[in-house]
């Protein structure tokens, strides 16, 4: 049992992995992820059921479509595999516990998150109101934070992230005059940015809002520097700025991540070390 228990979680993380791609791939662009049916981009034939096993039918298929044989991107069983595997590993931990489908559940919008940030610059609603609903909803459930943490959380998640945004736009526009026009947005920290922080504060509470906004930074810090030593010249036109932005969301969920397996430890050794108490 010991072991069947986070293997039928795997499986079902498969499952999970398998839609997440659908919803992080559609969300974005306003698309239904019901109709219409996953299709082959290059035939545009819709893809038969044991042609959709989650990372089976792309190795079975060398990742090509059967019909024509155009390539199917390597993101499908990616995303796939390593969703099977947090759930897998989640439930090892934790064993059948809610604490284990909660921080399952958490990982996987964070995920998909990612994936949208990424490859769109945009976090769906879906991801941050519907993440925020969850969250507040399963801090009911034993374990974790009881549902007045996660209230306080979402609110202070959002306020944070939106107070960021104000400040953050308020000194790029005094220090540089017409940059954020040139880079084609009107404001230094995105909507999405700051309604997730409200679904990460329903899932994590006060204390995961402020280490998920400090690790985020700190990990967005370190990229930037790293593109800006790589970079071998400075944009000339402003879609060479949009696309040397920084998807803020990405590491905004790598933040929490780490806060969610890591955070009390991290701050206990804070608290105890640093600090004395």
């Amino acid at each position: 049992m010991d072991i069947a228990i986070p293997v039928i979680a795997g499986l079902y993380g498969l499952l999970i992995g398998s839609f997440l791609n659908v919803c992080a791939l559609r969300w974005p662009v306003d698309e239904s992820v019901v109709r219409p049916r996953s299709r082959c981009p290059g035939c545009d034939r819709a893809i038969a059921w044991h042609d959709n096993v989650p990372v089976v039918s792309w190795l079975w298929l060398r990742g090509r479509c059967r019909n024509c044989g155009a390539p199917i991107s390597l993101q499908y069983p990616l995303v796939e595999f390593a969703t099977g595997l947090m759930w897998a590993a989640l439930f090892a931990l934790n064993g059948p516990s809610e604490e284990a489908f909660r921080g399952s559940l958490f990982l996987t919008i964070l995920f998909g998150i990612s994936i949208s940030d990424a490859r769109f610059y945009i976090i769906p609603d879906e991801f941050s109101k519907g993440g925020t609903a969850l969250g507040l909803a399963m801090a009911f459930l034993p374990g974790g934070i009881d549902w007045r943490t996660s209230v306080v959380g979402a609110a202070l998640g959002y306020g944070v992230l939106w107070l960021v945004g104000v400040l953050g736009t308020r000194i790029i526009r005094k220090m540089s005059p017409g940059r954020l026009e040139e880079a084609g947005v009107d404001q230094a920290m995105g909507g999405g940015d700051v309604k997730m922080m409200m679904m990460v504060g329903a899932f994590l509470g006060p204390w995961g809002v402020g280490l998920t906004v400090f690790l985020g930074s700190v990990f967005a810090l370190v990229v930037t520097l790293v593109r800006s030593l790589l970079a071998s010249a400075r944009p000339r036109s402003g879609e060479e700025v949009f696309h040397r932005l920084i998807p803020f969301g990405v590491f905004l969920a790598a933040g929490s991540g780490v806060s969610y397996v890591w955070g009390e430890a991290m701050v206990r050794w804070y608290l105890e070390s640093v600090v004395g108490l």
